[in-house]
């Protein structure tokens, strides 16, 4: 029998479980997916009911396995969601889609009572307002749909509610409420004043460390069940945590986030940008972020490429970094692609491909988004000193994506890490009591260093 920790891991789209055992090896994992359901207004949202549903029978059936003995179990959970519980437990209302778009009415109040605007978001790390902020939810609730919100007990961000699924006691804690909910006031460490003011703070449960673990009694096994994480924080904390010098994180997907947490500047009044948002740590400090929809436009111009050249789709997986097709791009550099995702006041009114070759115009195509994505890394380090620089997710693998980044970077060291257990890891991580070292990296995150190519 094999001692564990249990993890669920709720993104989006997939629900994932795993155990891991002492060493953070992964011993089991299992996924499902949910068809989304329709709010009272017919938007789709989490069917969370039958998420809560398997979570229960998955657990309750790991826990009759007699290979293993689960020692812990913790949660990590996409952000930006609210479950609001009446008095006697029970949900109240849907797991609102933090996509589902809020009457502008709504939004315009909320400025004309605790703006300006740019002031707010500047306090809170926020880069607009809308229900991907979910502090602005329960406002929406409160205002829209008082006869509800009167009914709430407390309010639980996700990861917390599903933690509350097997504990009963609803708890609040820090990277829940820092990531992009415009709750928190940075600059003073504590709920903004708004909530206060509206008389949430009544129904946020109380606040406590993310390491915080309950020892419970359940199905007759003593289990330490840990208070959930949000998963972007929970993606960061390995490397936190294994690293002892300051560096940026480059968490590479659809989205393209770029994670200072060794900012001694959080996001300050001058920053309007949209693309600036804050995360927090587990002890509460700020994570300074930027984000690029790197991943998507990318999808977007490949597509394009493939069907511009005829060749298969799988194409520009097999391209690699050619030194003389770049230095050729570099030598009369013209921007060539119009963004259909992203703007950018460089690119022209309509893409031009003046190449004959795919291997060519793809090697374009990545010295453009290699340089937005430069101009976001620097973004977000501003005055820090940072020397090193991590790259995980999808991008890790581009030959060119990390020889031109390299290249760029010649005065940082850079690293690239590939685990897909991510934001899992990191939620067993948070509530273990073992410290880790630096070669935890090497170890569980098959950890590579690269070097800048040589210049001709």
């Amino acid at each position: 029998m094999i001692d564990v920790t249990a993890v669920f891991d709720i993104g989006k789209t997939n629900k994932k479980f795993f155990l891991f055992d002492k060493n953070y090896k992964e011993v089991y994992k299992e996924y499902i997916q949910f068809d989304e359901i329709k709010d009272e207004d017919g938007y789709p949202t989490e069917n969370l009911q039958a998420l809560q549903a398997w979570l229960k029978s998955v657990f309750e059936k790991i826990l009759e396995n007699a290979a293993y003995n689960v020692k812990a179990i913790n949660f990590s959970t996409y952000g930006a969601s609210f479950v609001h519980l009446d008095e006697n437990g029970d949900v109240l209302t849907p797991l609102y889609n933090y996509t589902k778009p809020i009457d502008e009415s709504v939004i315009d109040s909320f400025i004309e009572k605790y703006g300006p605007k740019e002031d707010f978001l500047s306090t809170t790390g926020c880069f607009d307002l809308s229900l991907l902020n979910s502090g602005l939810q329960l406002y929406w609730i409160k205002h829209t749909k008082p006869e509800v919100f009167k009914k709430i007990k407390y309010s639980l961000h996700l990861p917390q509610y599903l933690s509350y699924v097997f504990t009963g006691i609803p708890l609040s804690e820090y990277t829940s409420i820092g990531c992009h909910t415009a709750l928190w006031d940075y600059s003073k460490k504590d709920y903004h004043k708004w909530v206060y003011k509206e008389a949430l703070n009544h129904i946020l449960p109380t606040i406590v460390s993310t390491e915080t673990s309950i020892n419970m009694n359940y199905n007759g096994k003593r289990i330490k069940i840990g208070v959930g994480i949000h998963d972007s924080s929970s993606a960061l904390l390995p490397y936190v945590r294994s690293i002892n010098k300051n560096f940026v994180l480059i968490s590479t997907g659809t989205w393209s986030i770029a994670l200072n947490p060794f900012t001694v500047h959080p996001i300050s009044i001058e920053t309007k940008d949209k693309d600036f948002i804050n995360y927090m740590r587990i002890n509460g400090k700020p994570v300074k972020a930027s984000r690029l929809f790197l991943g998507n436009e990318y999808k977007i111009q490949v597509s394009k490429l493939v069907k511009h050249f005829g060749v298969s789709k799988d194409s520009h997986k097999h391209i690699k970094f050619n030194y003389k097709t770049y230095s050729e791009i570099i030598q009369d550099f013209k921007y060539m692609y119009k963004w259909e995702s992203i703007t950018d006041t460089d690119m022209p009114s309509k893409t031009q491909i003046p190449y004959d070759k795919f291997e060519h115009a793809y090697h374009q195509l990545m010295t453009e988004l290699v340089l937005l994505q430069i101009k976001s890394i620097k973004d977000v380090i501003g005055n820090d000193t940072i020397k090193r620089l991590y790259v995980d997710g999808g991008f890790s693998d581009n030959d060119l994506y990390i020889k031109l980044l390299s290249h760029y970077f010649r005065d940082k060291k850079l690293r690239t890490t590939d685990s897909s257990l991510g934001s899992a890891l990191g939620a067993a991580i948070s509530i273990s009591d073992k410290k880790l070292n630096s070669k935890f990296l090497r170890k569980n995150y098959s950890l590579k260093k690269h070097v800048p190519f040589i210049i001709k």
